[in-house]
């Protein structure tokens, strides 16, 4: 495939593309929109083409320019966009697959959303967008909400493959837990055609007969509770492991996405969706998927047997039928986008807790305890009024449906009795049949009841697979290059970087020889953030590449790479837990002897053992219990504690006073020693070790040199450095300029 590297290219080949859909339009076809696919599968430049007609929704593939095209009146036929990290995703879907995905830069966002909101007019969806309108204001990712298809509970059947051999020895079980239930009300037709009527005409009982038919209630009644209760355990025990593979699952699979998608998530959401969400699949898998299979056979054996008796009055029984079934279809459609809807705004509401409870110190510093309850209680009542709404439309349907069965009910006792007045058939055959009859109208109206839970646990599934199905734009090699040791050069050709459309990095040459320390220095959004990001890979390089040791980091697998990378970050993050685990997260089989060289090395050690447990306490959840400075300090011990040969520092000490940030620079300095090292800072004193200081502006590399040679320039670094002077010389104190490395530089990379 020829890729597109020119816009001039691109334009030029989504002209023909234009040019080429008039060829694909069929008499009286109209076009209401069109969008230019400008990136293919790989995310790589390409020119292809979206069209909505009033019949078809068209795509032309920007590699061989072949045609697909779907009509409008498919049914479950579903548009949704996505937009993670600058680039947009549209994905077409009919409710069981995938039909076709399209990415795109944000340049043609506006089309794409012209594009969906015509394609979404096709059902009728202003109420549900009346309603999004009177929502709180919530902070949500752009994904378009469409109402969960049932089918999506089919895509468990993965989870449930390793149970196969359990799933088909509890459907025998049902079988025939069922088949013993059924046997009781058949035994009631020679219960009173042989023994009751016969007394009543002056017959003397058979005690032996009566013992008989006794006997076997008793062990219908027996086999029947034997066989429920083991049906019962091993399907519940099936679905309790189908639901924790699917938790651990979709909780692995997020582990392995990109961080721009957390960007795009709130976290209470994530949350629900992983804990309240696989617990209410687990509940519909262990109870009313059970419930469902039963019901089912149920009916389809009791139907059975009331044709074998008597296929008239059988007939009469099933009158009800398609009312229910009407019913229930309609009713389905505003269950399931209910409680798809229901599921969104409880996120909101964990959404808010999720937001208040970590940042409860700015909550209660800016006073701001109502702002918050207020928002709580916003959010809180609109779930009220989108629940109420649903249980208006579900406390209708369910007595209407009992109704409906209860009038089948008069109509079968009216009939039976006219054909016991005729003499068609006895009466035990017609107390035989009531009592089929009460079994089959208590399924059916309990089928009806399944249909909420069922479109619930759609709902949940739908929200579990947006996860699983979400790709990583970070993947992993098909054959990875083996990793045992890392030198530490590393070296950037042609790099560039893009969010969507707006380039980030673009044509950035730098080669860092092992060993050495690089400081990156310029303005906000100068592009050092993103350029330490790439290097750890946790986004992949639009354009050019990143080498490690000459090899391109992206044919090594990621943890194999990131294991010989360390990250201390400006705001250190500590998990609920010890002190020693957090040293050790890193390396989890680490010794006490090497924890403790660690903090020693990190000047920890000391205020470690000045804590009540020493190495065992708590330090609280992010660690709260610790002050700024020793949290960093902790961050740097980790760090130190896996050896990494690349070492990354982004504004390790901008946050502590200038007494702590001289004890973390006595640690820093232990840290880099031997290692390949890359530090951003704001304070451009703090880099006053570096071999060689790279001036970035605008997503370029402007100037590159040690501090001396730089300050002589007078160009880009010397006015960053005076700015700075200037300010602290107004607060009353000058930095001490920063001393040239007592070792040569290395060679300058471009500047």
């Amino acid at each position: 495939m020829q890729y597109l590297d020119s816009p001039g290219a691109r334009e030029g080949e989504a002209t023909r593309a234009s040019d080429a859909l008039k060829s694909q339009l069929v008499a009286g076809e109209n076009v209401l929109a069109t969008l230019v696919v400008d990136l293919d599968a790989q995310l790589r430049f390409g020119a292809g083409l979206l069209a909505l007609t009033d019949q078809r929704l068209l795509a032309r593939d920007s590699a061989g320019g072949q045609w697909r095209q779907w009509s409008l009146a498919a049914p479950q036929l579903a548009l949704q966009l996505a937009d993670h990290a600058g680039v947009g995703t549209l994905d077409l879907a009919d409710g069981r697959q995938m039909l076709g995905r399209w990415h795109y830069t944000l340049a043609g966002q506006a089309a794409a959303l012209r594009l969906l909101k015509l394609f979404g007019q096709r059902g009728a969806r202003a109420e549900l967008a009346e309603e999004e309108a009177a929502a709180p204001e919530a902070d949500t990712d752009t994904e378009l909400q469409i109402p969960p298809s049932t089918w999506v509970l089919l895509r468990l059947g993965r989870f449930a493959r390793p149970y196969r051999k359990q799933l088909i020895i509890g459907f025998l079980l049902t079988l025939a837990s069922t088949a013993a239930t059924l046997v009781p009300p058949y035994l009631t037709i020679p219960l009173m055609d042989d023994i009751l009527i016969p007394f009543q005409n002056g017959q003397q009982i058979s005690f032996t007969k009566v013992a008989l038919f006794l006997g076997a209630l008793l062990a219908a009644a027996l086999t029947g509770w034997g066989l429920g209760w083991a049906r019962t355990y091993l399907l519940a025990l099936v679905s309790e492991r189908i639901g924790a593979d699917l938790r651990t699952t979709t909780y692995e699979h997020l582990l392995t996405l990109p961080l721009d998608y957390f960007g795009g998530k709130r976290t209470g959401d994530l949350m629900a969706r992983i804990g309240s969400e696989t617990d209410r699949i687990n509940v519909f898998l262990s109870l009313h998927a059970l419930d469902f299979l039963t019901d089912v056979i149920m009916i389809g054996m009791t139907a059975a047997i009331l044709i074998s008796i008597n296929p008239l009055l059988a007939v009469v029984t099933l009158v009800p039928l398609p009312f229910i079934a009407w019913l229930i279809h309609v009713v389905r459609d505003r269950l399931r986008t209910g409680f798809e809807k229901i599921d969104r705004v409880w996120g909101e509401v964990t959404n808010v807790l999720a937001d208040t409870i970590p940042g409860i110190r700015v909550v209660k510093a800016f006073a701001q305890e109502k702002r918050e309850a207020d928002r709580f209680r916003a959010a809180n009542a609109y779930n009220l009024k989108v629940n109420d709404k649903l249980n208006r439309t579900w406390s209708l349907f369910t007595p209407t449906v009992s109704l409906l069965t209860e009038i089948g009910l008069l109509v079968v006792w009216g009939f039976g009795i006219w054909q016991v007045a005729r003499g068609r058939i006895t009466v035990g055959v017609l107390t035989a049949f009531i009592a089929y009859i009460g079994r089959f109208y208590t399924r059916l109206d309990s089928m009806s009841r399944i249909v909420s839970v069922t479109q619930k646990a759609a709902a949940g599934a739908k929200r579990i697979f947006d996860i699983l199905d979400h790709v990583s734009n970070v993947p992993e090699p098909a054959n990875p290059v083996k990793l045992d040791s890392v030198q530490g050069r590393i070296e950037m050709k042609e790099l560039g970087f893009r969010y969507g459309s707006r380039a980030v990095i673009r044509d950035l040459d730098l080669v860092i020889e092992p060993g050495e320390m690089i400081g990156l220095v310029g303005h906000s959004g100068s592009g050092k953030s993103t350029l330490v990001n790439l290097i750890c890979r946790f986004y992949d390089v639009t354009d050019g590449a990143i080498k490690v040791d000459g090899t391109d980091i992206r044919r090594f697998a990621v943890a194999d790479y990131r294991r010989h990378v360390g990250l201390v970050l400006q705001e250190p993050f500590l998990f609920f837990g010890t002190i020693a685990q957090n040293i050790a997260y890193g390396k989890p089989d680490a010794t006490r002897e090497e924890i403790v060289a660690a903090a020693r090395a990190a000047h920890a050690h000391d205020f470690i053992l000045r804590l009540p447990q020493g190495y065992d306490s708590l330090v609280g959840e992010r660690g709260q219990g610790l002050s700024g400075g020793e949290r960093q300090r902790i961050s740097i011990a980790r760090a130190l504690l896996i050896d990494p040969r690349i070492l990354i520092m982004d504004e390790a000490t901008s946050a502590v006073d200038t007494e702590t940030e001289k004890e973390i620079q006595k640690a820093l300095d232990n840290l880099v020693q031997g290692r390949t090292t890359i530090a951003i800072a704001h304070r451009l004193s703090t880099l006053r070790k570096a071999d060689r200081l790279v001036v970035m502006d605008r997503g370029e590399i402007v100037e590159v040199g040690p501090h001396d040679e730089l300050m002589e320039r007078q160009g880009a670094y010397w006015r960053l450095y005076q700015a700075q002077a200037r300010q602290v010389d107004d607060d009353g104190e000058m930095p001490s300029p920063a001393p040239a490395p007592a070792h040569a530089a290395h060679p300058a990379g471009t500047a």
